[in-house]
């Protein structure tokens, strides 16, 4: 079984993915693969997560990156190479040239977080902050490959790059031969197409999910509609797979191999990554978090041994102290009041008195006295709580109102 390429017709098979190990080797890890507990509770099989967060660069974006310029002619590796991306894709970029001795130019968003930029500028390649989105970005990097010769490497959309992540596959089998589901979380569409060659042509009864988040999920009605369909504006705090329109390649893989393609909420990826930092002690950005939070929406419909792949763990720290406490709030384990009290002393001290009858541990004080919507004997307070699940906060919120207190929100 075979796919074109859409600029030069040449295959993908499961002989490319396994030349790309090979090609691989010494480069890329052969990544952790454990075992989860709490996930094989509730999905009622063994669960196994696939730490390509543990990759080099902090992502599998390695893999494709290093196949592509490595099958670079002379006088391409000469021009050097071009590249666009909020992060991963740079980072791979950058490293595999470096390895290489190619010269690397990164364009990015100018919102991309700093953390991938400084990494990105470590690994040895030029970085261009420009655009917004990371359409923009793919423009600008595209225009400066016509103007100055520069290989561009797509993130996703080349038959080398799907080969590249095709090797998570093969490491997958090898790691857990007895899998029955694997879990892959889908941007544009690459690691997903790869794993699906390399998986399928081994083994054709393992069953395959795709999941995207539901503000950038452009897989399902492209699928519907038979073509690559993109959307207007994707919106998720998961860059990794924010893609507004499937790559034309693996398209037409994902469409042919993959059983499935799943959406996830925001709030239900903001559990998984909590889930992963304190269940499984992995760092795991949110679109590599993708299967977890699949897994915990509808843990009933994944048949076992399962494995999900966390594809990255490039998570910026500002990101993940809002995803955490989100993730925190959605299972009744956060939660912030804004109330009116009289304006009198000893007020506040009768209010935290309050809640410590309840057992509700004060993470944060905000207190304003004077304000236009403020009466001359009132004052308003912000409070954040930690609690201990959502009957703590319904507790928590009766126990105010018992007291007197006008609760805002």
């Amino acid at each position: 079984m075979s796919y074109g390429t859409a600029d030069s017709l040449r295959p993908v098979t499961l002989d490319d993915v396994r030349g790309a190990q090979k090609m691989l080797s010494g480069v890329a890890r052969a990544t952790a693969m454990e075992g989860s507990r709490h996930l094989s509770q509730l999905v009622g099989s063994p669960v196994h997560l696939k730490c390509e967060n543990l990759q080099r660069t902090g992502s599998f974006k390695l893999r494709g990156a290093y196949v592509r310029i490595a099958g670079l002619l002379p006088e391409e590796r000469a021009a050097g190479v071009v590249a666009a991306s909020a992060g991963n894709h740079a980072q791979g970029v950058a490293l595999a040239s470096s390895l290489l001795g190619v010269r690397s130019t990164v364009f990015m968003p100018k919102g991309a977080p700093l953390p991938k930029v400084s990494a990105t500028r470590e690994y040895g390649a030029e970085v261009r902050l420009h655009g917004q989105v990371v359409d923009e970005t793919l423009a600008a990097a595209q225009e400066y490959a016509a103007e100055t010769g520069a290989v561009f490497i797509h993130p996703f959309d080349h038959a080398d790059i799907i080969a590249g992540q095709g090797t998570v596959g093969l490491e997958i089998l090898e790691q857990c031969p007895q899998v029955r589901t694997i879990v892959v979380g889908i941007g544009g569409g690459g690691l997903a197409a790869g794993i699906a060659v390399a998986v399928k042509e081994l083994r054709p009864d393992v069953r395959l999910v795709g999941v995207q988040a539901e503000g950038a999920a452009a897989y399902p009605p492209s699928l519907a509609a038979g073509r690559p369909v993109s959307l207007r504006t994707p919106a998720t705090m998961a860059d990794g797979i924010k893609v507004g329109r499937p790559g034309d390649v693996p398209f037409g893989i994902i469409g042919d191999l993959v059983d499935e393609v799943r959406t996830v909420s925001e709030d239900e990826l903001s559990a998984a990554l909590l889930l992963c930092l304190e269940r499984a002690k992995l760092v795991v950005e949110p679109a590599g978090a993708s299967p977890v939070a699949a897994l915990l929406s509808e843990p009933g419909a994944f048949e076992g041994p399962v494995v999900a792949v966390l594809s990255g763990g490039n998570v910026d720290p500002v990101l993940m102290e809002r995803v955490l406490r989100n993730g925190m709030a959605a299972q009744g384990r956060y939660l912030a009041v804004r109330l009116r009290l009289t304006d009198r002393p000893g007020a506040l001290a009768s209010l935290l008195g309050a809640l410590s009858v309840v057992d509700a541990n004060v993470l944060d004080v905000s207190h304003v006295r004077t304000d236009p919507r403020l009466g001359l004997t009132e004052a308003e307070v912000e409070l954040h709580l930690e609690t201990k699940g959502p009957a703590h906060c319904v507790e928590v919120g009766h126990a105010l109102r018992e007291a007197g207190y006008t609760v805002i929100d």
